[in-house]
């Protein structure tokens, strides 16, 4: 009788709670001593939980009881589509295409886009293994969690998080500039400067912050009414991309495509780097496999094909570009706009602005969307507070963690300028698709307590190998090595390696969709990471190796004792 009274009170309980306990519920938090007394055992719980797996199981089952209430199964492959397409296509190919064209890679950026390309569409394969048979809303935290264990999945976590506040806050920042210049060529004015904050801090921005909130708004609403709102939407977008490519062939000059390669294959490579982020948002979508109907069917061909479609879809538009335009005449502020000016057609800037304004906006309803279930499931493994893993009884959506996000993005967008933002969010990103990718290598050939000793060492030789060649080809090329010694050194312990490999016997087939040519293609997909990565320069790396200390310090204090408690318990009502 007391359990049923116990049971209708915590079914009828208030979503809006704010006590300690709901925060901080775990053992270790309790008074000030247990604190202290974990926090005296640190050295001994962080070997116990440093590399503990969790599983399927319980990121299906175990951890969404946290949330209390499940969230709706609405969404189906085409929604899918269409979310890819409006969390992707945003502003990026309007922006970046003519700057790299005109400054790195001439006609060539064609070629460009095809490598960054390939390089998402093999992150995309990677993601789409775990999530069909994994669909939960953590997506890559809960992937990393099941096969590298809790410690590099908090560091994932960590940079997770970061890449949700630091993407919101610039796509704000983004909408607030472009927004502006259509009505004044001047981006910042409706910006308030503040003479006595530092340079990239002293440009205060409101509009961003009221961009962020209404969106987050809808997102919170309900998810089948935000991916309805992103299909209407991008549809008008898709109008206008097709407009751009036909009128761009029509007004096409073969003569501009000479030279192709004006400024070498290094730079088609350097601008593959910088274009490869018109790609990123597929992730987002990946988190929402929770949601989906049918998530072993619709995954696939929703991520699979849209990256697919995007990929020719940028292809041709920046084929059109330069061949409309010489590419040493494209502007690179705004490229397209000029480009339709140049010919006659000064009314279709208008277009493309109001479709890059757009791919904004659904880039951040999308990310709206992802980014709070990216923090619920975080919350539900207690990394940070079970309270943001309440899931609200009436939307069917997160959200406390989606104000938690909105809250802390709104903030950053209000004072930082985009150049600050952008190379911390760049770094997280790849490093998030190369640890997925090992992930991914990890649970094809590494069943814990099946996998022979002696298969796992030739394994872990193989994985170390591919990754240390695959840092040394990113050495290579950005020390400007051009000799052929060094890249075929490389090139051949990453391709032995691999090689090698594949003649392991896989410990696990996929239950439901696999990606195929394994080890192949999740080793090119590590190789072309890293290679992207030590494009970034050095200031990226430090700002990365801060943020991680930052995360370290945290986890430590924190997180490490809040799931140590968790899985302890856990452990516990299992065997009782």
């Amino acid at each position: 009788m007391a359990e049923e009274k116990s049971s209708s009170s915590t079914t009828t309980r208030s979503y809006w709670r704010w006590s300690k306990k709901d925060f901080f519920p775990e053992a270790s938090f309790q008074s000030m001593s247990s604190y202290k007394t974990a926090v005296f055992q640190t050295g001994p719980r962080l070997t116990d939980r440093l590399l503990a797996r969790s599983s399927s199981t319980n990121e299906l089952v175990t951890l969404s009881k946290v949330s209390e209430n499940p969230m709706q199964k609405c969404l189906t492959w085409w929604d899918l589509i269409w979310l890819s397409f409006g969390s992707v296509v945003g502003s990026g190919i309007f922006v970046i295409t003519g700057q790299e064209a005109h400054n790195h890679a001439g006609p060539a950026i064609v070629l460009s886009y095809a490598i960054s390309g390939l390089s998402a569409l093999l992150s995309v394969f990677c993601y789409t293994e775990f999530a069909a048979e994994v669909p939960v809303a953590g997506g890559s935290f809960s992937f990393l969690r099941i096969e590298l264990g809790d410690f590099i999945a908090f560091i994932a976590a960590g940079n997770i998080l970061l890449e949700a506040l630091v993407g919101a806050a610039g796509l704000g920042r983004s909408w607030s500039s472009y927004f502006a210049s259509m009505i004044r060529s001047d981006s910042d004015f409706l910006r308030i400067k503040v003479d006595s904050l530092p340079d990239g801090f002293n440009l205060l921005d409101p509009l961003a912050v009221v961009v962020l909130l209404v969106a987050n708004g809808i997102a919170m609403s309900g998810t089948k009414r935000t991916s309805w709102l992103n299909w209407v939407a991008s549809l008008v977008s898709g109008a206008v991309i097709v407009f751009v490519i036909v009128f761009g062939f029509i007004h096409a000059k073969t003569s501009n495509l000479e030279p192709f390669f004006p400024y070498g294959v290094k730079g088609v490579f350097q601008a593959a780097a910088v274009v490869y982020w018109s790609y990123t948002g597929f992730d987002m979508v990946a988190n929402m496999a929770e949601e989906t109907k049918k998530p072993t069917r619709d995954i696939p061909i929703g991520l699979v094909g849209s990256m697919s479609g995007i990929t020719v879809v940028y292809c041709l538009m920046a084929l059109a570009l330069t061949m409309m335009v010489k590419y040493t005449e494209i502007d690179i502020n705004a490229a397209y706009s000029v480009a339709f000016e140049q010919i006659g057609m000064k009314w279709a800037k208008y277009l493309v602005s109001i479709c890059a304004l757009k791919g904004m906006t659904t880039s951040l309803l999308v990310g709206s969307l992802g980014q709070a279930r990216y923090t619920t499931q975080i919350a539900r493994a207690h990394m940070i507070p079970p309270v943001f893993a309440l899931v609200h009884p009436k939307t069917g959506t997160p959200v406390y963690a989606t104000l938690l996000v909105t809250s802390i993005s709104a903030i950053v967008a209000f004072f930082s300028s985009l150049d600050v933002l952008s190379s911390v969010l760049s770094f997280s990103t790849l490093f998030i698709f190369m640890l997925i990718a090992v992930a991914l290598l990890v649970r094809r050939y590494y069943v814990k307590d099946v996998t022979p000793k002696n298969v796992l060492m030739k394994f872990l030789m193989c994985l170390f190998i591919i990754i240390g060649s695959s840092i040394g080809v990113s050495a290579l090329w950005n020390s400007n090595e051009r000799g052929w010694i060094g890249y075929t050194v490389a090139g051949l312990l990453w391709f032995l390696g691999t090689f090698r490999m594949a003649f392991l016997s896989k410990q696990r087939v996929p239950k439901v969709w696999g990606v195929p040519l394994v080890p192949w293609l999740p080793s090119l997909s590590i190789v072309m990471n890293l290679f992207l990565i030590g494009s970034l320069g050095l200031v990226a790396f430090l700002r990365f190796i801060i943020c991680s200390a930052v995360m370290i310090v945290y986890y430590l204090l924190v997180g490490l004792h809040a799931t140590y408690d968790v899985a302890h318990q856990n452990e516990l009502s299992a065997l009782n």
